[in-house]
């Protein structure tokens, strides 16, 4: 474990927690540079080969030839893969354009996109959303059946959030939505029906207005419900309860993002269970698609608590091959991140610095996943695991994603380009195809655990919901239900989708809140 000065945490707070000031340099101060692009009188060139520091480029925002030679800079020095960049001219290209070019464009060992985490937005949006948790929506949640040659187009209610137009409405998780402004999810076959459907599901601005027609669970009839989007603060740290059973008192805890907002909900929902001395956690992360990577460390330690944690290693990250032992963004010497046993006051008017967590002392932990959970979720499993806590994980092989970045910002936009990557205690990172449960584990990136689908017909927190119940029996077994339902088990992923006719979640706040994501102090 390792607490955090006093001076740091007013360091993090100060500096918008990550990289979200109006500067770009990073602590790195520019990195290393195969000689300047300039000509003369002040002005600069793209020239093959050749990058100037691009700290001497952060901030000069005229949207043009030197926005995108920071961009191409700042990759080059930090980029993991910076070697695999194309080095384009930037000339024909707007910024935002320039950018998405800056990354690698191999494939994995498995055959996917090696780099499928690179992203931009507004500064302005990065902050709100870190910061409060809040983001345009109707505060649901749904899991997404994309239309395939063995299954239909099918869109379901995951989870709610507290006072949002969909509580308020009194929609719950297992409602389906049947169509949207008229157009029937399941027949849609055209890309401007597609279109209808996606901007229904993800609106972007608050104040749009959209017709459901939804199922609710165990009705016989649809009914319409008519929704104005707005802006929604999320709940991460939901259904906090002790669970009373035969062979001991459980604690279950539903986590959905590693936002500033969490942290209160971490600390209260972890002293809750403490005082109730649980014998056992159930951590539901399965729509968890990760965030900070500091908040996932500190709940490592509250989960395993000081004798487990001291002087043991959360994380581990490695940059690219230019900084074998330095930190490109902050300029130290690379150190491992500990198991924080203090809270930042990532949101000071919730929780204030330096406080000391409460702690659970557990030896095992189960963890409830599906394909959603992501990044620092993945992180926390991984570095439990390589302190010698036991994990069992029960649901869906997790989604794969051991690297991460430093927001970095210029000119109004914040970049997240991937920077570094991360291993536990034992060394192990590589979990690029996700963890998978397992009942016979012979690969370290398989967990002993159960293959439990998502199960919509019950409330989260539910003993009788699936994933918790496989859970209880686990814990009582040391084995998966012996008969575990053909329709409980997770299915396979369709051979092939139709990219056109798919539904899908292309937000700025939703890609973020799938990532791992480290902070600067200044």
């Amino acid at each position: 474990m390792k607490s955090i000065s006093n001076t740091l945490i007013t360091s993090l707070i100060a500096s918008g927690l990550l990289l979200t000031g109006c500067g770009g340099g990073g602590g790195g101060g520019g990195g290393d540079s195969s000689g300047p692009s300039t000509g003369t009188g002040g002005t600069v060139k793209w020239v093959e080969g050749e990058f100037i520091p691009y700290a001497q480029l952060a901030n000069q925002c005229d949207a043009g030839l030197k926005e995108k030679l920071w961009l191409r800079s700042w990759s080059n020095d930090t980029y993991l893969w910076y070697s695999e960049i194309i080095d384009r001219d930037p000339a024909p290209y707007q910024v935002l354009e320039y950018f998405d070019l800056l990354k690698t464009e191999n494939l994995s060992a498995s055959g996917k996109p090696k780099d499928q985490f690179h992203f931009s937005m507004p500064t302005s949006e990065w902050e709100q959303l870190n910061q409060s948790g809040a983001s345009v929506g109707y505060g649901m949640s749904f899991y997404l059946q994309q239309a395939s040659g063995t299954t239909d187009r099918k869109v379901t209610v995951a989870y709610t959030e507290p006072n949002s137009p969909a509580t308020n409405a009194n929609i719950a998780r297992g409602a389906v939505v049947v169509s949207i402004d008229g157009v029937s999810v399941k027949d849609a076959s055209d890309s401007a029906s597609i279109g209808i459907l996606n901007k229904g599901l993800f609106p972007e601005d608050a104040g749009q207005q959209t017709r459901f027609t939804l199922q609710d669970l165990g009705a016989s009839q649809t009914r319409d419900v008519v929704l104005t989007a707005q802006t929604v603060v999320s709940t991460p740290v939901q259904n906090t309860k002790v669970l009373a059973t035969p062979s001991g008192t459980i604690g279950y805890m539903q986590f959905n993002a590693h936002i500033a907002t969490a942290e209160r909900g971490l600390y209260d929902a972890i002293n809750t269970l403490a005082n109730a001395k649980v014998d056992d956690l159930v951590l539901d992360l399965r729509y968890n698609g990760g965030g900070l990577l500091a908040m996932a460390s500190q709940l490592g330690y509250m989960i395993a608590g000081e004798q487990a944690t001291k002087d043991r290693i959360f994380e581990q990250v490695t940059f690219n091959d230019k900084y074998p032992t330095k930190n490109p963004v902050t300029g130290e010497t690379l150190t491992p991140n500990p198991f924080y046993d203090k809270t930042f006051g990532f949101n000071p008017s919730l929780l204030s610095s330096g406080q000391s967590l409460p702690s659970l002392n557990l030896s095992r932990v189960y963890v409830l996943t599906t394909n959603r959970t992501c990044s620092a979720s993945e992180s926390l499993i991984n570095s439990l695991r390589g302190i010698n806590v036991e994990v069992i994980q029960i649901g869906g092989t997790t989604c794969g994603k051991p690297y991460g970045f430093y927001p970095t910002p210029n000119c109004g936009n914040t970049y997240f380009s991937i920077q570094f990557k991360g291993e536990n205690d034992k060394g192990f990172g590589d979990y690029s195809d996700g963890f998978v449960p397992s009942s016979s584990p012979t690969l370290q990136s398989e967990v002993p655990g159960c293959d439990i689908a998502d199960d919509f017909s019950h409330a989260l927190g539910d003993k009788e919901e699936s994933q918790l119940a496989a859970a209880l029996y686990y814990r009582d077994n040391n084995s998966c239900p012996t008969q575990v339902a053909k329709a409980s088990r997770t299915q396979a992923k369709p051979l092939f989708i139709d990219v056109g006719y798919m539904l899908e979640d292309t937000r700025n706040q939703n890609i973020l809140l799938n990532n791992r994501i480290l902070t600067q102090p200044k």
